[in-house]
């Protein structure tokens, strides 16, 4: 059942990013310069700082971020490949199973597809979940889409990055 729920959402995605791009304008049809970088740049500024403000609320255990930025059908697959929900993660971070003590984030790029974004990070993260050391390296894929003008996480994925041999 959880892979086909995975499968799901990941076709959910992928069709939310697919309908929300815009065709491209014909080449002899240009935009004033600068109108689609400074209208991007800052959708960017504030993706980044939405993904600072969940970071920085994570390690004082606040939810406070996450429920204001995660949506209802928020989906979350942790590095370990375990699916949870939005509401499973704010009850993670308000019981105390789930405990950052520090994640410095590096490498931040951000996409933006109409009203759909892609972010991806890396991060260097100290912590521990239900008791178990989560400490490591690890990068990040995080979904965002613009909904009642708000941006909303829908889908985040972490990865390992392995140590070097």
């Amino acid at each position: 059942m959880k892979p086909l729920l995975v499968l799901a959402a990941l076709v959910v995605t992928a069709s939310s990013i697919a309908l929300s791009q815009t065709p491209a304008k014909p080449a002899n049809q240009e935009k004033p310069a600068g109108e689609k970088v400074a209208a991007s740049s800052g959708v960017e500024q504030a993706l980044m700082q939405i993904e600072q403000e969940l970071t920085d609320t994570l390690i004082k255990g606040d939810p406070s971020a996450s429920e204001r930025y995660l949506a209802d059908s928020f989906t979350f697959t942790g590095p370990d490949g375990m699916v949870s929900t939005k509401a499973q993660n704010i009850a993670d971070m308000k019981s105390g199973a789930l405990k950052i003590e520090s994640s410095k984030i590096e490498d931040m790029k951000v996409r933006v597809y109409g009203d759909t974004a892609v972010v991806t990070y890396a991060t260097t993260d100290k912590g521990t979940y239900k008791g178990r050391d989560i400490s490591g390296q690890y990068r990040w894929t995080d979904v965002f889409v613009k909904q009642n003008g708000k941006w909303q996480l829908v889908s985040g994925q972490g990865t390992p990055i392995p140590k070097p041999a």
